[in-house]
């Protein structure tokens, strides 16, 4: 292959092999790149080539990286996690200073969304973007910072801690009423609603009940793939939703859902603010990510 000034290989041969060696899988690269899998095989089979090397160890589910296919993804990840950061900054100049905050649905409604008009009334001349997704952010050149519970797997990012949470059940008042003081056993036998989620880190029903000491069965019931959604459904009575009790504040203080005393879990993760590290970061974006600091500290949620 030719070379340019820095002796490296076609750059769409590196993007691909970048994107198969984060997810472990030609497809999820593939999807990401919008392209077929048969592309990213024949991208990463030049690369090889060229470098005389295998990067993969192709398995019957999947594939691993080599000693030499390792040592290439680091250095891949972090010199395109700093590309990505030193675009966003000139794009971030362009846009006026406007600042991209990121969070799940339910995240953004019952919290982030009144934390940021409480910013606004203080800092009128600020654009904040709000981006709300129920699956994790992969595409984050534009993005400040986002809120995610856990940490981030990419390395290039700052995590900021923000609280750690309890998990509880929680249900509408009649439900709650009839089942104060019930035993994981019975919770157990309850109709639970269970979220499907793409991001793993999020604790589930039977992580609950397993990290509780209950060894027993749990009941099925309705699933979705919205936290939001599961919430709406414990309000109308459809069943118990696992709440994250200072997530959740605004609904515990209104009565539209109530808690079921006396069993709860601390969050095996914390919440983390994600993203650009503070020196990358405009002055807009610091004020707003300092506003929601001090939110947390002073108990919004």
């Amino acid at each position: 292959m030719s070379r340019r000034h820095y002796n490296l290989p076609p750059l769409t041969t590196l993007a691909a092999f970048e994107a198969a060696a984060r997810h472990l899988s030609f497809k999820n690269a593939a999807d990401e790149l919008s392209v077929t899998p048969g592309a990213v095989s024949h991208q990463i089979k030049a690369l090889e080539g060229d470098l005389d090397t295998t990067l993969f160890q192709r398995k019957h589910r999947g594939v691993d990286l080599t000693e030499d296919g390792q040592a290439l993804y680091e250095a891949l990840s972090s010199s395109f996690g700093r590309i990505s950061i030193v675009l966003a900054t000139i794009r971030n100049r362009k846009s006026g200073g406007k600042v991209i905050v990121g969070s799940t649905t339910a995240v953004a409604a019952l919290w982030l969304s009144p934390a940021v008009i409480r910013f606004w009334r203080e800092m009128p001349d600020v654009n904040v973007d709000q981006l709300s997704q129920d699956r994790p952010f992969r595409d984050r050149q534009d993005m400040d910072f986002f809120i995610r519970y856990g940490r981030d797997s990419d390395p290039n990012l700052s995590h900021t801690p923000l609280f750690r949470d309890h998990l509880i059940p929680v249900a509408s008042p009649e439900i709650a009423k009839r089942l104060a003081g019930a035993s994981l056993a019975a919770l157990a036998a309850e109709r639970l609603i269970h979220l499907d989620s793409e991001d793993r880190t999020w604790t589930t029903w039977p992580d609950w009940f397993r990290q509780l000491g209950h060894e027993g069965t749990i009941a099925t019931g309705p699933r979705v793939n919205s936290y939001s959604v599961a919430l709406q459904l414990a309000r109308k009575g459809a069943g118990l939703a696992l709440g994250w009790q200072r997530l959740i504040q605004p609904m515990l203080q209104s009565g539209k859902l109530v808690p079921i005393a006396p069993h709860q879990l601390t969050a095996p993760n914390q919440f983390y603010l994600v993203g650009r590290p503070d020196e990358d970061l405009s002055d807009n974006a610091r004020a707003l990510k300092n506003w929601i600091l001090q939110e947390v500290n002073d108990g919004s949620v």
